[in-house]
């Protein structure tokens, strides 16, 4: 295999391997909102191995259905939730779980496969060859790290997983989904950008900070299944700030800020608040400039994520909501993404002494 050095762009190629790019930062959004489907059925523990190669067959015959269900009637969840459970029942959340690991595998290959064949005819600079392949090889650590979380639900006195490793397996994902789409975006048409203050730049870099902080939070919320909790909206519990006795019920102020089910849910709203005023703060501050339409997108686009937590939070998480809650914060991560894009690759203006603004030199 070779790749080539950093030779002028052929837009034949590039455009098949920005499609490529895309298509498999589409499989990665399939595996949060399955990921999610998994988490909300409480299918995540009911395959107790992990088999990289094997695992992709699932059970062919009634022996093996039989030896699958005694192992998962061996762990604490059975014990402690679902003593009892129907075979059918089992089949149910086992098949969620399987189908998610399919998934993973699907896309390690569609990530794998054409990368060795691009990399083979040279299509690929050496510099897009090494951050693609490192891309994979943030994959592999995720099925790795995916295995992790499932084997702490697995531990004598668990019934579920970490929240703190599920907080890393979904902020891993989406950081993999960000670099796909990065990289992507990188192997576009160049065109010429009209300028942007550098108080827009920094905004739009700030929105984007700030919603993979409330991605990582909304993990530990979902990781702890706190919005079955305090499910009223503005108040919390009836109060604007729950009593400190509530929200930092643990041993120690960090256990409180990754297991306490008031504080990690009051922090998502809290942090919620604090994106939605900043996203239209950019909006209103990009108002004159070509970024403006992309702007407002970008805020309209928080309003209905926060408009889908607070129904998900006063329904108690039904399946739907929680899917549609989730997956929204890829799609609008994804626009956020292509909007600071077009931001950091715009030349920067300056403003004149009279106060007109004019492109930076």
């Amino acid at each position: 295999m070779t790749a080539t050095a950093d030779l002028p762009s052929r837009p034949d190629t590039d455009r098949i391997i920005r499609l490529w790019l895309l298509v498999v930062a589409a499989l990665v959004f399939a595996m949060v909102v399955v990921g999610g489907a998994t988490r909300l059925t409480d299918s995540g523990l009911s395959i107790t191995e992990w088999k990289p190669v094997t695992g992709a067959l699932p059970p062919l015959s009634a022996a093996q259905w039989a030896e699958e269900f005694a192992k998962y009637r061996a762990s604490p969840q059975y014990e402690a939730i679902n003593r009892g459970m129907s075979f059918a029942d089992f089949q149910f959340i086992y098949w969620w779980e399987w189908g998610h690991r399919f998934l993973g595998r699907l896309l390690g290959a569609a990530m794998l496969l054409p990368w060795l064949f691009f990399a083979a005819k040279g299509w690929m600079s050496v510099r897009l060859a090494a951050g693609t392949f490192a891309i994979g090889l943030m994959m592999g650590l995720q099925g790795f790290v995916g295995w992790l979380m499932v084997a702490s639900g697995l531990q004598p006195g668990m019934v579920y997983v970490a929240p703190l490793k599920l907080m890393f397996h979904l902020s891993l994902a989406c950081l993999i989904f960000a670099l796909l789409v990065w990289t992507a975006l990188m192997l576009g048409a160049p065109h010429r950008r009209e300028p942007v203050p550098d108080a827009v730049r920094r905004g739009g870099i700030a929105v984007l900070a700030v919603l993979a902080l409330q991605i990582a939070l909304g993990g530990l919320v979902a990781g702890n299944k706190a919005g079955m909790r305090f499910n009223d909206w503005p108040l919390m519990d009836g109060a604007l700030i729950p009593p400190m006795a509530v929200l930092f019920d643990k041993p120690s102020t960090f256990e409180a800020f990754i297991d306490s089910l008031a504080l990690v849910q009051f922090n998502h709203r809290l942090v919620a608040y604090g994106l939605v005023a900043l996203a239209l703060w950019h909006m209103l501050s990009a108002r004159g400039t070509a970024y403006f339409k992309s702007a407002t997108v970008l805020f309209g686009l928080m309003l209905v994520q926060a408009v889908i937590g607070i129904v998900t939070l006063m329904l108690v998480v039904p399946l739907w909501a929680g899917l549609l809650h989730q997956g929204f914060a890829v799609v609008l991560l994804g626009h956020a993404l292509s909007h600071v894009f077009a931001l950091t690759h715009a030349p920067r203006m300056q403003v004149a002494p009279v106060g007109r603004a004019v492109p930076a030199e």
